[in-house]
């Protein structure tokens, strides 16, 4: 029989200061209005990036670590495998985010790597992380953290990149353990696209367009929709489908069907586009955390949900989480977890 491999636990991160609905309305100049960003993009306020040692993304993937090592009285010295999942935007580019926080919480008995699939990347990690120990009969846990803050590059008078005006800063961590029985990832599925694999990105900056003395200014800002028609196109035909099958196919993996969700644990997307997805999946709004006060911490949500639902007695024993991810590259992803000791009856 395979191993089983659960969820231990969690740690979140996030900065003190916020942008609120007003703010980020009045930082388009007059594109948005208040209520239009709080209806239709879903965005009440959102998390910024304070002073620059705390909020740095690779200290926040660090402080979220130490704070899910601590919610599972956790040695670090028992970890064996570091997977970060932080953005490429950090203190210091070319350096390597998991042993930063190798470094910052002890576990000396660690290795580490980064790994990146945008704001699919806990999703991704989880997956690989359940096979790295499935394989390794030597390891028994993995800790995934990492923190984000792109929002730094977002340009609020370009309209292209509304679908980004909820960036947001944080730092989030999940604890996975080898036969711990209980909290167990049950299935993965993962779907990318790589037609749009240049459809977003920062413009400047990278060896095509180098930042110049002439250009520094828009280089900060520079995180673009590089191909907006075909973009919108290409998703409004795919996005909904893909969505549909990574979590028919990790349900599938897991034995179970739709009906048996109990919570879904979904990044932030523009508020219509999540009431969709619940209609699609036949679930009610009190089944899942709408991350209207939070904003996009990219591959931090799912964990946020989850972290956010196990507080609110949303998730308790016996209920099936969907983590759903998406990002842009473009890629789709889905995982369930039977949350307390026993898978439920087939």
């Amino acid at each position: 029989m395979k191993e089983n491999v659960g969820i231990a636990g969690t740690g979140i991160y996030v900065p003190k200061g916020f942008m609120t609905a007003k703010e980020i309305a009045e930082a388009t100049k007059g594109k948005w209005t208040e209520a239009a960003v709080i209806e239709k993009l879903g965005i009440r306020r959102k998390y910024v990036p304070g002073d620059r040692p705390l909020d740095g993304t690779q200290e926040m993937g660090a402080l979220a670590a130490l704070d899910c090592l601590k919610n599972t009285g956790t040695d670090p010295m028992d970890i064996d495998i570091i997977i970060s999942i932080g953005e490429e935007w950090k203190e210091y580019p070319l350096t390597t985010t998991a042993l930063y926080i190798q470094e910052r919480i002890g576990a000396w008995n660690a290795w580490g790597v980064d790994i990146q699939n945008r704001c699919c990347t806990a999703v991704t990690a989880m997956k690989i992380a359940c096979d790295m120990l499935v394989a390794d009969e030597e390891a028994r846990t993995v800790l995934i953290a990492g923190g984000y803050r792109n929002g730094d590059f977002i340009d609020y008078t370009d309209n292209d990149v509304s679908m980004m005006f909820d960036l947001s800063a944080g730092g989030g961590a999940i604890l996975l353990k080898k036969g711990l029985g209980r909290n167990l990832i049950l299935g993965s599925h993962i779907i990318s696209d790589g037609s749009l694999s240049r459809s977003v990105g920062v413009e400047i900056g990278g060896t095509e367009k180098p930042a110049t003395k002439e250009n520094i200014e828009e280089s900060r800002k520079s995180l673009r929709v590089l191909e907006p028609a075909r973009m919108k196109s290409r998703l409004k035909d795919v996005s909904m489908r893909n969505w549909l099958k990574c979590i028919d196919e990790a349900l599938r993996k897991a034995s179970l069907e739709r009906v048996d969700i109990g919570y879904l644990a979904i990044l932030h997307i523009k508020r219509s586009e999540h009431l969709n997805l619940l209609r699609e999946l036949g679930m009610g709004e009190d089944q899942t955390t709408y991350l209207e006060d939070y904003g996009h911490m990219g591959q931090i949500d799912q964990i946020l949900s989850l972290h956010l639902a196990l507080e609110s007695g949303r998730v308790s024993d016996g209920t099936v989480v969907s983590m759903v991810a998406a990002g842009i590259g473009y890629a789709w992803a889905a995982n369930i977890i039977c949350w307390g000791k026993d898978k439920p009856a087939e």
